[in-house]
């Protein structure tokens, strides 16, 4: 029996309560139906399950969303109970993946809850959970789009509203439906989709508005196992299937590969052990040659005779030649022979078989109807009891498809799929052509290293659809200011490399960097709209800064970032300064870490003050690292450093405890202590046990949680708004209040940002310290005031420092005041001897 079929068999004997999803995601039958798809999209779940009294009586899918009716005013506030599936169906945990299999195919469900097999919940198991564990590759390379295509899709104008595409899905019993938004432009809306509309739209537009556009599309011709690759990849559920015309012929969703591979694996394992039975009950030499056939059963095998007559075929062979067993048996190899090898080409085979009693190669068959394909071949002479050779064993794979996936996978190697433009691999070949060219001529060359500055923005405010046309935009403009003989490639993410050969001078590469900095002054026209994008360059020389190419490209690099950091739309080139950065990087993150490790860390606390009375409201708790060597490092230094080496988690953490600790020490020391907010980073906040940390840190200090307060910056909470929502909803049932920190320099969504449960907004200091100067950033000013207030939040102006600049605030009506104007950040001891005494 070979690995693949016994790991096949192995785990479909696994117990079904090994992959059993323990954590059960539920609520009671009176929950509405809005909070029961805000669980859910929470949770990342596709199903909750209603439980009354400890009891499941129902279960809530995302299919079930589809029967929410939009038009009725309160159809989201109904119980989830009038809308369940009930009863609800259970499976006993001790069943194995195949029993469990074998139930879901029977009953046409997607989710069964788990019992214990003397009574009780013990979790959940999807049909996706199942199929997964036992290992699906090989059926995903088995079959290809256009097998399991099930007819045109449901298809609705982008006019219609949410609850037509809904009825539309729930009458035609499909998962999506195809979004014609207009001019040829096709969109797609998912069950999830629906479901997430349910949990988080209170008006719901038009489908042409929500659904996600354009339609990514794969070929009837590609195999299941590539289009599973994309989904992956792109992180989507559902492509759309186009004809050789080029015509949408159906959507294809990650249901559907799942529902394929259950059926071929249902199809072979029934096959296999039908085989595996009637091997045990013939002879011993029958069973040495069922035991090569069940070792190979996935594959064709032919079984011949010393003289090369075929004795017997099995099912493969036949779905593979397109021969049935009674065309091929009597017959010899012969029958399936293509012409495009040679007399010479078998001869060498025999030669080697006769000599070896193996051969294993790659040969062109034909099958019956007279298509060309490629095999795999392994023969392998059979001894009988004797020893003496007395059949030959043939096994083989049709990898005619794995052909042509290696040729589309070496294509893609070679071409950036997004842009057209060659890749990094093919950069480094040319480069290293024109390093042996410039030795030989005694020459010079450049590379250059171009990054987009601030390209995630884009991403974050126009969506990673406008940001890859942009990417596409920008290898245009590039290629339009190059010489005919300059190479330019993709190095990957926002960044382009390009290769300058046969220099005469330095200032050749200079120039080259001027033209494209100039070219880039002219806006970027994305979805009709004008966006300026600014360009940093790094340049290394050949033989100046390196005579290889990954020293010249890893050169390049680190002026690119270099640039980046001191000026960006600015060129620069290498240095050998740069290493001494790295240097002092590495220095930095270990005596960060060993700091960490030591506790020698502390927090300072800089008072908020009411501007009227001046009276402190309470205080921000801002890090502080004193080195032994030295001395006072400025958080802007180690912070960045903390955050690329993820020592930002830990050190956020300290802060949290630290913060909480000393609340409890000024209470225990008859103090009334002010409200204390801690900074929390975009990864820290993003951690899946940040609640639970909050909670535990709590409850050992046991501080009140409204003296505690959290600032997260705009740009944190806005990279997933939706899923930061529910967030912020958490950490305010606690009772913490939040901030958000650095306002007014992110792109804020006003129709998210009236929805985050907030309490404060902090204008960003870089608008206060010009506001007397500057009357854009007075006006900023103001407007950030006006805003806040009128969604009923508190605002405060950091970087005060002058008495110009608090007289401003305090008319405009700012309510809160921090900077240097009344207090640096001091020691605890120091704040509470001054503030809370």
């Amino acid at each position: 029996m070979s690995d693949e079929l016994e790991n096949c068999l192995s785990r479909s004997d696994l117990p079904l309560e090994r992959i059993v999803q323990r954590s059960l995601l539920n609520c009671t039958p009176r929950t509405s139906v809005r909070e029961a798809a805000e669980r859910m999209v929470a949770a990342r779940c596709s199903s909750i399950v209603v439980m009354d009294g400890g009891v499941p009586v129902g279960i809530w899918t995302e299919r079930d969303a589809l029967k929410v009716e939009w038009a009725e005013g309160g159809g989201l506030d109904r119980p989830v109970a009038e809308v369940m599936s009930a009863p609800v169906k259970c499976i006993d945990g001790s069943l194995s993946l195949g029993e469990a299999a074998v139930r879901f195919q029977r009953e046409g469900v997607r989710h069964f809850v788990v019992t214990a097999p003397g009574g009780g919940v013990r979790g959940i198991v999807t049909q996706t959970d199942v199929v997964l564990n036992r290992g699906i590759e090989c059926y995903l390379r088995m079959a290809v789009v256009g097998s399991i295509l099930r007819g045109e899709p449901v298809r609705v104008d982008g006019a219609e509203s949410l609850a037509t595409a809904a009825r539309r899905m729930r009458e035609s019993r499909a998962d999506s439906v195809v979004v014609e938004v207009g001019d040829g432009v096709l969109g797609i809306l998912t069950e999830r989709d629906i479901l997430r509309f349910v949990a988080t739209l209170d008006r719901p537009g038009t489908v042409g508005e929500l659904c996600s556009k354009p339609l990514v599309s794969v070929s009837i011709h590609d195999t299941l196992y590539s289009v599973r690759f994309l989904l992956n990849e792109q992180r989507i559920r559902h492509v759309g299937v186009v004809d050789d015309e080029g015509r949408l012929a159906g959507v294809l969703s990650f249901s559907d590969l799942l529902s394929s591979a259950e059926h071929l694996y249902v199809d072979e394992l029934q096959g296999l052990l039908a085989e595996r039975d009637m091997a045990l009950s013939v002879s011993k030499r029958n069973l040495l040659l069922a035991e090569q056939v069940i070792d190979a059963s996935l594959e064709g095998i032919i079984i011949t005779d010393i003289n090369g007559v075929i004795l017997s075929v099995n099912p493969a062979f036949t779905r593979v030649t397109g021969y049935s067993a009674a065309e091929a048996v009597g017959q010899t190899p012969k029958l399936l022979r293509s012409g495009c090898h040679d007399a010479a080409f078998y001869q060498q085979m025999w030669t080697i078989l006769l000599a070896d009693g193996v051969w294993q190669g790659e040969i062109w068959n034909r099958r019956k109807n007279g298509e060309l394909y490629v095999e795999l071949l392994t023969i392998t002479a059979v001894p009988d009891e004797k020893g003496e050779r007395a059949n030959y064993a043939a096994v083989f794979s049709d990898i005619t498809k794995l052909k042509e996936s290696e040729q589309r996978i070496e294509s893609l190697s070679y071409n950036d799929m997004l842009t057209g433009l060659p890749t990094q691999r093919v950069f480094k070949d040319r480069l290293s052509v024109a390093l042996f060219q410039a030795h030989r001529d005694h020459d010079r060359l450049a590379v250059m290293m171009v990054g987009l500055d601030r390209f995630q923005r884009v991403n974050e405010s126009l969506g990673h659809e406008a940001g890859d046309r942009l990417l596409q935009a920008v290898a245009g403009r590039l290629q339009e200011n190059l010489r005919e003989n300059d190479f330019l490639a993709r190095m990957g993410g926002d960044e382009y490399l390009i290769l300058v050969p046969s220099l005469d001078h330095v200032e050749d590469a200079v120039k080259r960097a001027w033209w494209i900095i100039e070219a880039f002054q002219q806006p970027f026209i994305i979805d009709g709209n004008p966006l300026v994008m600014t360009a940093s360059i790094g340049i290394s020389l050949y033989p100046d800064d390196g005579i290889n190419p990954e020293t010249l490209m890893m050169n390049a690099d680190a002026a690119m970032f270099r640039a980046k950091g001191e000026a960006r739309s600015s060129f620069q080139l290498y240095a050998h300064a740069m290493n001494t950065r790295a240097a002092e990087r590495l220095w930095l993150e270990n005596e960060l870490r060993r700091a960490l490790d030591e506790d020698a860390l502390e927090l300072h606390y800089q008072p908020l003050v009411e501007p009227a009375g001046e009276a402190v409201v309470s205080a921000e708790a801002l890090l502080r690292w004193i080195h032994p060597e030295r001395g006072f490092i400025p958080p802007a230094e180690f912070i960045p450093v903390a955050e690329d080496c993820g020592l930002i988690i830990p050190i956020g953490e300290w802060v949290l405890r630290e913060a909480c600790r000393q609340q409890r020490a000024w209470r225990d020391a008859g103090l009334a202590p002010v409200p204390v907010a801690v900074n929390i980073s975009g990864l820290q906040f993003r951690e899946h046990d940040f609640l639970h940390t909050t909670k535990a840190v709590l409850s050992e200090s046991g501080i009140d949680p409204r003296l505690l307060r959290f600032e997260l910056t705009e740009s944190v909470i806005m990279e997933d708004a939706a899923e930061a929502i529910q967030m912020l909803k958490q950490i305010r049932d606690m009772g913490i209040s939040v901030s958000v920190d650095d306002f007014g320099t992110g792109y804020s969504s006003l129709a998210y940002l009236k929805r985050f449960p907030i309490s404060t907004l902090k204008i960003d200091r870089s608008f206060v310290s010009d506001i007397t100067e500057d009357p854009d950033d007075f006006a900023i000013v103001r407007s950030i005031i006006t805003l806040g207030h009128s969604l009923r939040l508190n605002v405060v102006a950091e970087g005060v420092e002058n008495g110009h600049q608090l007289e401003l605030l305090r008319q405009e009506g700012c309510d809160f005041i921090q900077g240097f104007h009344f207090s640096k950040a001091l020691p605890a001891a120091e704040f509470a001897g001054k503030y809370l005494g």
